[in-house]
């Protein structure tokens, strides 16, 4: 059902107005050019495999926290782990929209991007099959595993800012898509969380395969989004838009000139100024979640009937309903960023909920009251960061389109150190 494509005269009317004020009779052929179809929605499977795709690596190495715990016992993975990704991520997003994000090709920044999640991914397998081999306290392993990390969130700029900034310049299913995928990545991580523990033995040689297995899943999809990638952009609707966006470029730098220096500056600062509710929208929405989810989740419910398998099942819940969250775009798409905004506000109602989950009446701390507010703050996590990533670059122009997806995804990572932090520091 989120698979059907629009009509073509639908599916770009909000592309080609931008272009619309300064065409001219020679360049205006492009966009009086029939649309391409999405044939076999080729494209929207490939925008959704990529958004799966660079969540993953730093999903598996999360997601073997407890392999590295084992291994490595006195430090605090987990915090490490966000501190090092996030930091890196954060001030390579900043280098790309100052320096680069008007210079370089997206195309050129994606496939880079892969290819350091391919070597990072290899780090930890390849490094366990021939040094640590399961043994503890080899603290020279724990610094080149958080330096193959680090390499992971340089990727995950390159990636994630390219692959945005280039959806925010096609129709909206596209950036549907990408969300989506993104969500993907955590059900598949939970699937995977729950076979292992299934199957494998919850000690060293357990954890081991279970953290191998994460890592070799990693490299496969990532080698699967390098190729997927590298055949989108000979697709006809991928051409077709392309050459949309030469076309408002171009007309662009002959009515003001290039984008350098103050003009290059001028022109970023309006773009922040265009978006900035939508990223404080995000800023709020993932401050409120990972505030919550998954600390909260894992360290302070409890339940006798489910054991040790209950904060596994409402991951896994919530990561199920960010999903459903993020595909209902592709269903209903809420048009109104005043609403959409203010019910990122709204979702500041979760912290007394929960608050009452812990401190509230017998009934209220049970699993069925838990499980439904999970199961809730991933749904309204998933519809409306998607919401905000598909509007915001719709409100500029399309030759400034790829720029907004790139500073929007900077609020995104703004708000994910920012709910760490205060997860860190604040309990429920």
């Amino acid at each position: 059902m989120g698979l059907t494509s629009t009509e073509p005269d639908t599916e770009s009317s909000l592309l080609l107005p931008t272009t619309a004020a300064t065409t001219t009779t020679t360049n205006s052929t492009i966009s009086q050019q029939k649309i391409p179809k999405d044939t076999f929605h080729l494209a929207y499977i490939i925008y959704f495999t990529l958004g799966l795709g660079f969540l993953l690596p730093w999903n598996a190495f999360i997601t073997a926290v407890d392999y590295f715990s084992y291994i490595y016992p006195d430090v605090s993975v987990d915090r490490i782990f966000s501190v090092a990704y996030m930091v890196v991520g954060l001030a390579c997003l900043v280098v790309i929209i100052l320096f680069y994000a008007h210079k370089s090709d997206a195309y050129l920044r994606i496939n880079l991007g892969l290819g350091l999640f391919i070597v990072a991914l290899l780090v930890v397998p390849v490094m366990d099959a021939v040094y640590i081999k399961g043994r503890v306290g080899l603290y020279d392993g724990f610094y080149v595993t958080v330096g193959a990390l680090a390499l992971s969130g340089m990727a995950d700029a390159l990636v994630q800012g390219g692959l945005v900034g280039a959806a925010g310049e096609l129709p909206e299913r596209y950036m549907q898509a990408v969300v989506a995928g993104t969500a993907a990545s955590g059900v598949l991580v939970s699937l995977l969380r729950i076979l292992t523990k299934a199957v494998y033995t919850q000690d060293s040689h357990g954890l081991r395969k279970s953290a191998n297995l994460y890592f070799a899943v990693g490299i496969v999809v990532m080698a699967i989004c390098l190729v997927f990638y590298n055949m989108a952009h000979r697709l006809p609707i991928m051409k077709y838009y392309a050459d949309l966006k030469i076309q408002a470029v171009n007309e662009d730098k002959e009515e003001k000139g290039s984008l350098t220096g103050a003009r290059w500056r001028s022109n970023l600062w309006e773009i922040v100024c265009s978006v900035q509710w939508y990223g404080i929208g995000i800023v709020i929405i993932y401050v409120v979640t990972l505030s919550i989810f998954p600390g909260y989740i894992t360290e302070d419910v409890h339940s006798e009937i489910l054991k040790d398998w209950y904060s596994i099942i409402l991951i896994t819940g919530y990561n199920v309903f960010d999903l459903v969250g993020k595909s209902l775009t592709a269903v209903y798409l809420l048009k109104n960023a005043k609403i959409a905004i203010g019910g990122c506000f709204v979702r500041l109602l979760f912290y007394p909920l929960f608050f009452g989950c812990l401190h509230g009446p017998k009934f209220f701390r049970t699993e069925i009251p838990v499980t439904i507010l999970t199961c809730l703050l991933g749904l309204t996590n998933g519809y409306l960061t998607s919401v905000l990533m598909i509007l915001a670059p719709k409100v500029v122009p399309l030759r400034q389109a790829e720029t907004a997806g790139i500073v929007i995804v900077l609020y995104l990572v703004v708000g994910l150190a920012t709910g760490s932090i205060v997860a860190w520091f604040w309990v429920i």
